[in-house]
């Protein structure tokens, strides 16, 4: 099973390096910014359409081989339901420190009161107005 990934691996390599090189070798179609605003002479926007060449023809294989070479590369070398950290060691677990209780604090004695609260100065609260009463005169 590896030597049959190392050899796919390898012939991946290759077609990337061809599929670099045919691109590479291929003429402009006359697709540059002055044909696609109409500064050109032809009537398309990317120039006029050419036959297939050799080397179209090789771009559109080895593109295809690039596409389905990665695939099959993706498949093989996954090598089951695995981590990459399978064999090593977890760290170690952590033990959590004792918790702290707060030392019990003493209730506060209870106040006992004989009389209902009332005010502490002992004033009585001021008397209400009358109502409908006479009102003062104004000098």
């Amino acid at each position: 099973m590896p030597i049959f990934y190392y050899l796919l691996a390898t012939f991946y390599i290759l077609s990337c390096l061809l599929l670099l090189l045919v691109v590479l070798l291929q003429q402009g179609k006359g697709g540059d910014m002055a044909s696609a605003f109409g500064g050109g002479s032809s009537q398309t926007a990317f120039g006029a359409r050419a036959g297939a060449t050799v080397l179209t023809r090789a771009t559109s294989v080895l593109g295809v081989l690039f596409m389905v070479g990665a695939i099959v590369l993706g498949i093989i070398g996954r090598q089951g339901p695995g981590s990459i950290m399978r064999g090593v060691a977890g760290p170690p677990p952590i033990t959590a420190p004792a918790p702290v209780t707060p030392a019990p604090t003493p209730a506060p004695a209870p106040v006992e009161s004989a009389k209902p609260s009332t005010p502490a100065t002992g004033a009585t609260p001021p008397a209400a107005p009358k109502v409908g009463g006479e009102t003062p005169e104004k000098k």
